[in-house]
Formats: C-alpha cells, sequence, structure tokens
C-alpha cells in the first residue's frame, strides 16, 4: 500500500511516516500543509492520502477542502481524516453524502497502530471508517421520540459498529456470533428504525449515518 502524509506537525507527521513503514507501508510524500497535496496525489497515485482536517494557513478547514479536490479528481484514492477534535459536523456530512474510501479518526486514535492501518486498508479498498468516539456522540444526540430506544443493547452495538463501517464479517467477529445471528440483528435494526434494507456495506453505511445525522 502507498499513502501519502499531510500533516502540519513536523513531529506527528514523522512519526506516522516511520510507524507506516515499520509495518511495510510505502510513504510516496510527506506534506506539511494541504497546498501541494493534490498535485502530489495525481504524481504518485497513492493507494490512500492521510491528512489533518485542519491546516495552515488558518486551521480551519483546509484539510477537508484538500480532501474534496482529491476525491473529486481522483475517485479511487482513499482519504482518512484526522482530527484533534471530535467534531461531527462538516466532515461527518462529507461522510454521509458519500463514504466510499473515505474515513475519519481522532488523532488520539493513531497510537494504536493496528487501528490506523485496519482504517487506511478499508478506505483504500473503498470502505470507510469513522471513529468509535464519533459515532458514539451521533448515537447519543438527542433525537425526536428518542428512537434508539427501540433498540435491544445489542442491536445498539451492531448499529454504532455499522456506522464505523464495519463489514458484516468484522462485527461478527467482534460481537463474537454468528454470520447468520448478525444478519438477523442488522434486519432488525433497520426494521425498527425504518431504513431501508442496504445490501451492500455502501449503501449501509450511507444509510446509517443519515440516519444518525436526524
Amino acid at each position: 500500500m502507498r499513502v501519502i502524509v499531510a500533516e502540519d506537525s513536523a513531529l506527528l507527521r514523522q512519526g506516522l511516516a516511520r510507524l507506516l513503514d515499520d509495518f511495510g507501508v510505502e510513504v510516496a510524500a510527506q506534506l506539511p500543509d494541504a497546498d501541494s497535496l493534490l498535485e502530489q496525489v495525481v504524481a504518485h497515485r497513492p493507494d490512500a492520502v492521510l491528512l489533518d482536517i485542519r491546516m495552515p494557513p488558518t486551521h480551519t478547514d483546509e484539510g477537508l477542502r484538500a480532501a474534496h479536490a482529491v476525491r473529486a479528481r481522483c475517485p479511487g484514492t482513499g482519504v482518512l481524516l484526522l482530527s484533534q477534535y471530535a467534531e461531527t459536523g462538516d466532515p461527518v456530512r462529507a461522510l454521509a453524502r458519500d463514504p466510499r474510501g473515505f474515513g475519519y479518526l481522532l488523532k488520539d486514535r493513531v497510537a494504536d497502530a493496528e487501528e490506523l492501518l485496519d482504517a487506511l486498508r478499508r478506505v483504500a479498498a473503498g470502505g470507510s471508517a469513522v471513529d468509535p468516539r464519533i459515532v458514539e456522540r451521533l448515537m447519543n444526540r438527542p433525537r425526536p421520540g428518542d428512537s434508539l430506544d427501540a433498540l435491544t443493547p445489542r442491536e445498539r452495538e451492531v448499529l454504532g459498529l455499522m456506522a464505523e463501517g464495519r463489514s458484516n464479517e468484522a462485527i461478527a467477529r467482534r460481537l463474537r456470533v454468528s454470520g447468520k445471528t448478525l444478519e438477523t440483528h442488522v434486519r432488525s435494526v433497520f426494521g425498527k428504525l425504518c431504513l431501508e434494507p442496504a445490501p451492500d456495506d455502501h449503501r449501509r453505511v450511507l444509510a446509517v449515518l443519515a440516519w444518525l445525522r436526524v
């Protein structure tokens, strides 16, 4: 897997590059800002881009805007956004519009190398990855009718893992249940939340994220 890292903190940028290199991931470029990201993506054609949402010069949404540009110009390139803060606004709206090849992790998650690598692999393969803390915040938001009250504790777990972008196979492994049992839980979640059945991971994540934003 080939990756480009864009992060204005030199210490974190170099640390990420070293960690990825240690796990056999090729770091094609390391960038201190988002200005040349699209140019570097076109030049190196990485499998994924790992970048901070808040980049110079204003440290607001430069990374997010660069991510949109990369997805528009090179739609096959996975994008994994990093944030210091658990923001559930623009980044989640971007994910909910099209979660394919798109991920969003909090920076403290990168200390877990396996979690970071799993997220990168998923977005590089066209899947999605959403930080569990972001999902938790979305699920705990007040919503009309307290719709989540209809779900059992196990179904809430399933919903959260679906929102993270996990496949049925991955969820079944995490919860230590059979694939058939997991499918039953998924059908029940979609039925109780009045969501249309989603036969593939992309449409399922799209539906779940859109519902959580209600």
